[in-house]
């Protein structure tokens, strides 16, 4: 997973939607999708649905799941086969690590920011606006971080379901939310290079290298080290019994225990919730007047605990061993190679073909009476995605 700077967004960028420099520079983008993350292939299926709704004139939110740093390359390839730009919200690091040119470019391909770790009433508001008045849809990646788990959805905040609810209670049009999946396939064998990845992060924990042993047992045994590591430094001890209730009793300890530092008693939301809001309770002390130089030290070190809690909820512990596929093998190494080999992103290793599937619209409702209307909607587009999902891992079976 990527390590990102935990402070407030020093800026905010807006976007400047070119809807012709798009179309010019699709070849280009088409360029880099070949070059930079090796995917030869994208197949869409549903376009019409999206099609369908914009010719209708409704305001459209694509909510896709967020399993690789290709994503935006593919939703944005996907986008072109429909034949619309798009508006997309990205978190404020995307812009701050490039340069102007990087900057104006994203902006003009509709992207704005966002600070994850505040309430970003204005990123909100904007994105609201932009479902009620824009012709163009709106993306938001509604997992939040890239997890690594292409074929198994983590939980989607709410966010995204709630900018289109209150999109929708105020708009002239209809509001639709779009389920959409994107399901990545290997269409050249990486498992020579998947093994070479798994010596050198053997050869990080002083193992010698183990090419004999399945790499599948090699990437189980791999984790369970740097899970006894972990409870060594939280515990004390190593702790006994199946790798998934071990790395959920981790995290849950560590999370608990922060929140508990900072006087947060709210347990009732989910993990990534949790974080969110202890990461802003943290970022506050840390940025206000007078905070010392120890008690910085002190709150970065419960930073750290808290990007080693969002680590650890993206290993469920039986991704591989519930289905030891050669993707699933290598999205594990993926993120194996950007949390203990310390890279910015992990290796692309061969050739890659991807399915975009959207499934019909969902219509928002705007009634404001309706109850628990924002995570029942979030539930049902994650729903649809994880069964689309569930489609194109089926067609991986011989």
């Amino acid at each position: 997973m990527n390590r990102y700077r935990m402070r407030f967004a020093p800026q905010i960028w807006k976007p400047a939607l070119s809807p012709s420099l798009v179309r010019w520079l699709r070849p280009l983008r088409e360029r880099q999708q070949r070059r930079i993350v090796n995917i030869e292939t994208i197949d869409v299926h549903g376009a019409q649905y999206v099609r369908e709704a914009l010719d209708a004139g409704d305001g459209l939110l694509i909510m896709p799941n967020h399993s690789s740093h290709a994503d935006p390359y593919v939703i944005y390839a996907a986008a072109d086969q429909v034949s619309t730009p798009l508006y997309i919200m990205a978190t404020w690091h995307v812009f701050h690590d490039r340069t102007f040119i990087g900057q104006w470019m994203l902006r003009k391909h509709g992207c704005f920011s966002v600070d994850r770790e505040a309430n970003d009433i204005g990123a909100f508001r904007l994105a609201t606006e932009l479902l009620q008045k824009k012709p163009e849809p709106l993306v938001i990646f509604p997992e939040g971080e890239i997890y690594h788990c292409n074929q198994r959805v983590t939980p989607f905040r709410d966010g995204a379901a709630a900018i289109a609810v209150a999109a929708a209670r105020k708009a002239k049009r209809t509001i639709r939310c779009v389920p959409c999946a994107i399901f990545y396939r290997y269409e050249e064998d990486p498992t020579e290079a998947l093994k070479e990845t798994m010596g050198e992060l053997e050869e990080v924990i002083l193992w010698r290298r183990r090419p004999e042993v399945p790499l599948d047992k090699r990437i189980y045994d791999f984790a369970e080290v740097l899970l006894v590591v972990k409870e060594l430094e939280y515990f004390g001890e190593a702790r006994t019994g199946k790798l998934p209730e071990r790395i959920e009793s981790l995290r849950d300890y560590i999370l608990s225990q922060v929140e508990e530092r900072h006087g947060l008693t709210d347990r009732s939301k989910g993990v990534p919730e949790r974080v969110k809001a202890a990461r802003r309770t943290i970022i506050e002390k840390r940025s206000a007047e007078g905070t010392s130089g120890d008690d910085k030290r002190i709150l970065d070190e419960d930073l750290e605990d808290l990007f080693l809690v969002v680590q650890s909820f993206s290993y469920t512990g039986d991704y591989v061993m519930d289905h030891p596929s050669v993707e699933r093998m290598a999205e594990t190494i993926d993120k194996f190679e950007e949390d203990v080999l310390r890279k910015a992103t992990a290796s692309i290793r061969a050739k890659r073909k991807v399915e975009v599937r959207f499934a019909p619209p969902i219509e928002v409702s705007g009634d404001r009476k309706a109850r628990n209307q924002i995570p029942a909607l979030s539930s049902q587009v994650e729903t649809q995605v994880q069964q689309m999902l569930d489609v194109s891992e089926a067609s991986l079976s011989p």
